[in-house]
């Protein structure tokens, strides 16, 4: 059962209690997640100047800035970004500064680079912005104090370069251009600012139009237009605008990757350079250093379908000129290219699937190599950007550490020839999850709803042949018996497992096959903390359809991926992760007795319609329309999959509150905007009838209302984004029995009944992520576990929560603090002491025979 909503989100499982202390971070687990890094905003940084080691900071592609511990990958701090469409982030930090700074939208805002504290804060109304640079020199000088910040705006018709002040983010000067171009991307020098515009001709292709300012008054030094020769029919011609470096390069390429022109900024010349001959280049990167004391070397990387290579230039500042200096072969292997600097000198680093290499930017020697070991987390994923810090001593590198992000989706740190961490990234972008039981537990259910559903020869029939294929497994089961026995004493219980699956008697390794948006495709072991058993990529196991927004149902063993779009659809094996054709594959339905039929529901033009599956008549059994300007915003059936826990409940006064046990129920939710009212109704699936309705008024009819219905709920689920935690409100705290304006009588204390109050205070126990913090919670999905008292609980969204919670505690199981050794050791004394004391009682016995 689930529910979708944007700020309260919930869902109606069997309750859950407190989490107990020796339980967080054992039965639950958490990925505080970011989403794929940028490449362009992702760097290592000093927190505060003189500061030992360094940060891993970025801006990911869901627009979350974030602070990363190099060591171990853990989150040191983050902060999602609101963003409008078509709203493009940015991340810069000043060398030697212990600020970042992020400007997105219409926001600029400075944060502390050690705890990620907001600094300052300043708004460009009725202005978008399209760049932000640091200012990181001044008529040559570096600045020592708090470095200002640059942003380039964009309004209806118009463009303005401000310069912000680093300690308050107050604008210094503002420069305005009514030219009507449109910007691009600012560049700093060390006695200059330039902005990049794009001018469209009345006839023609775009050119590129840079302007100078002052970085003192920001009035306007020099403006000219380069002859781009038509090659720059859109931004995406345009591979690089360097900024903060001694000499500032624009770089732009045709649409067939075949010339390569490159400006020094500040200049009017262009030199082309042709790509690589015989090589079908499919993309173009380029890398050049950030720092404006480092050497004017830059590296063109060149991607094709089976590989990569790459090309180095320098730039002679004193002659203005830009030449080529070497290549370093094509690998037939994917890989990327990062940059380093050490004081002046520049550093390339080539990073494969198999291997990283660092070469320096004055030649082609090799100063360093390293093997990266394999992991299943990055199996068959190839690197796709990066970012390196290089130690070089006596021209030979020594340590080495790359940021990587995988194709997969990871994120990793690899640190010489050992791989440090793994970051799965790519959940963040999760839309869909589902619970997929392993094939021979869901044959195993399948086999016994089947039964349940015949006669009872051939039930019987049937489970004697299944008891006849069991036995197959019992030599193994014997075998392991010593091993279950010592396992459940030292509390080390084997585990039988599928592949790398898990399998336990308690139910607790369950899987969830979730699917992202990016169209991957994965699947989480929540009883071994959220560890990811399989990920895929859609897109190769299918590359003639496209998953824009998947949809994930779960049959026995297999998972079928929809999309909702194209209703084009996948089934894939749940333990796996592999394809499966549709034709070996039974997707299973509902079981229909004789003389039953499924109900399908369909919503268009604001009616509800009921249709009865297998009947001859395609028109609707039924239909519903609330009455004048209400609409309709939510329906949800009763699940086909309810078991009735109890038909009555037991009143104070011993009488029986019986319950409407109908399983052909529908429960809608409709909204009267006008009126700021909303109304529920009650319905019978199968012929449509009004069963009950009732309606509330001073409602927020703007936010989504959230519904479910289930004969068993003692607990709500909800999700409270202002405070970034997950929290299950007792049945009993919001019963609609409870007594208003008095308090409740000793009968209905009895009940559990307690007195109405319009706020709910959340009591800390109800916490269900206790010391986690959970951002951007879509849904909540639930599954029951092996053991009556648990349930097992998911959640995704940004961020990816999991763990199980015992309503009632756990009655079916011995709790963790229960000693076994202690207990057998007791057996055993007291078996050793009947022993010794037998023969003893027994000579008693005898003497007291004769001495009568």
């Amino acid at each position: 059962m689930r529910l979708h909503a944007a700020l309260a989100l919930a869902a109606c499982l069997a309750p859950a209690a407190a989490v107990f202390e020796d339980e967080a971070h054992h039965i639950d687990f958490h990925y505080a997640l970011l989403g794929l890094p940028k490449h362009d905003a992702t760097f290592f940084q000093k927190p505060y100047p003189g500061s030992k080691a360094s940060l891993l900071y970025s801006l990911s592609d869901n627009n979350t800035v974030a602070a990363i511990n190099p060591k171990d990958g853990a989150l040191v701090w983050r902060h999602p970004l609101p963003a409008a469409a078509g709203d493009v982030a940015h991340l810069r930090a000043g060398n030697e500064q212990d600020t970042v700074i992020s400007a997105l939208g219409q926001r600029v805002v400075a944060w502390s680079a050690s705890d990620g504290r907001l600094v300052w804060e300043t708004s460009t109304p009725a202005a978008r912005i399209e760049d932000l640079e640091i200012l990181e020199q001044e008529d040559g000088m570096s600045i020592d104090a708090a470095k200002d910040a640059l942003v380039l705006l964009a309004a209806d018709a118009s463009l303005s370069v401000k310069r912000l002040d680093g300690k308050t983010g107050q604008p210094k000067w503002t420069h305005e251009d009514t030219s009507g171009d449109t910007p691009f991307q600012l560049s700093t020098s060390p006695i200059t600012i330039y902005y990049i515009a794009l001018h469209t001709p009345v006839l023609g292709a775009s050119k590129l139009r840079i302007t100078s300012l002052s970085p003192i008054t920001g009035k306007k030094l020099d403006q000219y237009t380069l002859n781009s020769d038509a090659e720059i029919s859109s931004r995406d011609r345009i591979l690089f605008a360097g900024a903060n470096t001694a000499a500032p390069l624009l770089v732009w390429t045709d649409k067939a990757n075949k010339v390569l022109k490159v400006n020094i900024i500040g200049t009017k010349a262009v030199s082309s350079f042709p790509t690589p001959e015989n090589v079908a280049v499919e993309s173009i990167v380029l890398h050049a250093p950030s720092h404006v004391n480092s050497r004017a070397h830059f590296l063109v990387e060149y991607q094709t379908a089976v590989g990569h290579l790459a090309e180095v230039f320098h730039v002679d500042l004193k002659k203005n000129t830009v030449s080529k200096a070497y290549t370093l072969p094509e690998l037939k292997t994917k890989g990327t290219f990062s940059t380093s600097t050490s004081d002046a000198n520049v550093y390339f680093t080539r990073i494969t699937e198999e291997e990283m290499m660092v070469f320096s930017s004055v030649s082609n020697d090799l100063l360093g190599r390293w093997s990266v070991k394999s992991s299943p987390a990055l199996a068959g994923a190839y690197p796709v950007h990066a970012q390196s810090e290089v130690v070089v001593r006596d021209a030979t590198a020594s340590a080495i550490r790359s940021s990587v992000l995988y194709s997969n989706g990871q994120w990793a740190l690899l640190r010489n020839d050992d791989l440090a961490w793994t970051r799965p990234e790519f959940l963040a972008r999760t839309v869909s999850a589902v619970w997929a039981g392993l094939p021979e537990q869901e044959a195993l259910a399948q086999a016994l709803a089947d039964e349940s559903h015949r006669n009872l020869v051939s039930a019987y029939m049937h489970r004697v042949q299944r008891h006849i294929q069991d036995l197959k497994h019992f030599p193994a089961w014997v075998q392991g018996i010593p091993q279950r026995l010592l396992g459940s004493v030292i509390g080390q219980t084997k585990e039988t497992t599928i592949g790398e699956i898990q399998q336990d008697t308690f139910g607790f390794h369950k899987l969830v096959v979730v699917a992202t948006d990016t169209g991957r495709l994965a699947a989480l072991d929540v009883g071994s903390r959220g560890k990811i058993m399989w990920n895929v990529d859609l897109g190769k196991l299918a590359p003639t359809n496209e998953f824009q927004h998947p949809r994930l149902k779960a049959h026995s063993g297999y998972v079928q991926v929809k999309d909702a779009v194209s209703e084009k659809s996948l089934v894939i094996n749940s333990t796996t992760g592999s394809l499966v054709s549709p034709a070996n594959v039974k997707l299973e339905t509902p079981l229909v007795s004789e003389g039953q039929a499924l109900v399908a529901f369909t919503f268009a033009d604001g009616t509800l319609r009921g249709y009865l599956q297998n009947q001859p008549s395609s028109e609707p059994a039924w239909s519903f329309r609330p009455a004048g300007e209400e609409r309709i915003v939510n329906y949800v059936a009763r699940p086909v999959k309810d078991p009735v826990a109890s038909i009555g409940k037991v009143l104070g006064d011993r009488r029986v509150l019986y319950k409407y046990l109908n399983p052909n129920l529908v429960l809608v939710t409709t909204v009267f905007d006008s009126k700021r009212s909303a109304s529920v109704y009650l319905l019978d699936s199968a012929s449509g009838q009004l069963l009950h309705t009732v309606s509330h008024n001073d409602v927020d009819t703007s936010r989504p209302i959230p519904a479910t219905i289930s004969e068993n709920c003692r607990e709500l689920l909800i999700t409270v984004p202002s405070i970034n935690s997950i929290i299950g409100i007792p049945r009993s705290v919001i019963d609609p029995r409870r007594p208003i304006g008095r308090d409740p009588t000793a009968q209905e204390q009895s009940e559990g009944l307690v007195k109405y109050a319009p706020l709910i205070n959340f009591d800390p126990k109800w916490h269900l992520t206790h010391k986690y913090e959970v951002i951007g919670i879509k849904e909540i999905i639930t599954s029951e576990s092996g053991l009556e008292s648990t349930s097992l609980v998911f959640a995704y969204g940004h961020d990816i929560f999991g763990t199980r919670v015992a309503p009632s505690f756990a009655f079916d199981v011995l709790g963790k603090g229960f000693n076994k050794i202690s207990m057998l050791l007791t057996v055993v004394g007291l078996f050793v002491g009947v022993l010794f004391v037998a023969p003893l009682v027994r000579r008693k016995q005898i003497n007291t025979l004769w001495t009568m």
